[in-house]
């Protein structure tokens, strides 16, 4: 290990400490933490548990890692978080670890960028570059696909889904599952469209962007029950991954119902 640790910080025994890790005033390290290479923590941040921290992800005071989950069965159980690499985790986040009864994990990709006051609750499954900001409040067992944006203050319902590249606006109340590609806000939460801003600045052709237009229509608007609308549609666009993404996403289905189009 090749780092700073400042003096007033406390490494436990037993913690993995990679190189370049820089480790500010009053930080606390479990002795089952371990930390990968170029890792920073500014101060007064406490890891624990079993918890991985990945490549250059950066830290700010008073977030707090691997806590146990706030689960009233939890006795003690051997579960882990993983955060992954080049994350921006800021004060005040709180990250729980998994539970026997779920994923055993609760896992964060790389690139994500959590913001103040943001919870990740137990068994919660977190994509790539993940945007969730200040004051987001996830129950247990959610999933949230790659590039997706939470908006501040916004709270999802315990095993929602929220598909990729999803944008969720702010002050929601998520109670039910988001498709891919869409955008969806309000106090029990509707779909407002798709994602259009986010898309066209993630670089989705003209093409592509016509045929989830289409594809949602399809689906939301068009004749028949929703599965079968949903078997039509991934006919007719097969030869298009990102319709066939939302089609996947609702046929896997999940604990909670879809989230519909305001009428």
């Amino acid at each position: 290990m090749a780092g700073e640790i400042h003096p007033s910080a406390i490494a436990e025994d037993g913690a993995r400490i990679g190189d370049n890790v820089k480790i500010g005033p009053f930080c606390v390290i479990g002795s089952e933490v371990e930390i990968a290479d170029d890792v920073v923590l500014d101060s007064h941040v406490v890891v624990n548990g079993r918890t991985r921290i990945g490549a250059g992800t950066r830290i700010f005071p008073h977030a707090v890692i691997g806590a146990p989950p706030q689960d009233i069965s939890y006795r003690g159980d051997t579960t882990t978080v993983e955060v992954g690499s080049n994350c921006i985790i800021r004060e005040h986040v709180t990250i729980h670890r998994g539970t026997s009864h779920g994923r055993g994990i609760t896992k964060v990709g790389d690139d994500c960028y959590l913001m103040v006051g943001a919870h990740i609750a137990h068994d919660c499954e977190i994509g790539n570059h993940v945007v969730i900001v200040n004051n987001v409040a996830l129950a247990g067992h959610v999933t949230i696909g790659n590039h997706a944006i939470l908006s501040g203050l916004t709270g999802v319902h315990q095993r929602t889904r929220i598909g990729a590249h999803a944008f969720i606006g702010g002050m929601s109340s998520i109670v039910a599952d988001v498709i891919p590609f869409a955008a969806a806000s309000g106090n029990r939460a509707e779909l407002a469209g798709l994602n259009i801003v986010g898309l066209k600045r993630r670089g989705f052709d003209r093409q592509t962007i016509h045929a989830l237009r289409a594809a949602y229509q399809a689906i939301f608007n068009g004749v028949g029950t929703l599965q079968e609308r949903v078997d039509t549609v991934a006919v007719d666009f097969a030869n298009v991954p990102q319709v066939m993404e939302i089609v996947e996403f609702i046929q896997a289905g999940g604990d909670r119902p879809l989230t519909r189009p305001r009428e």
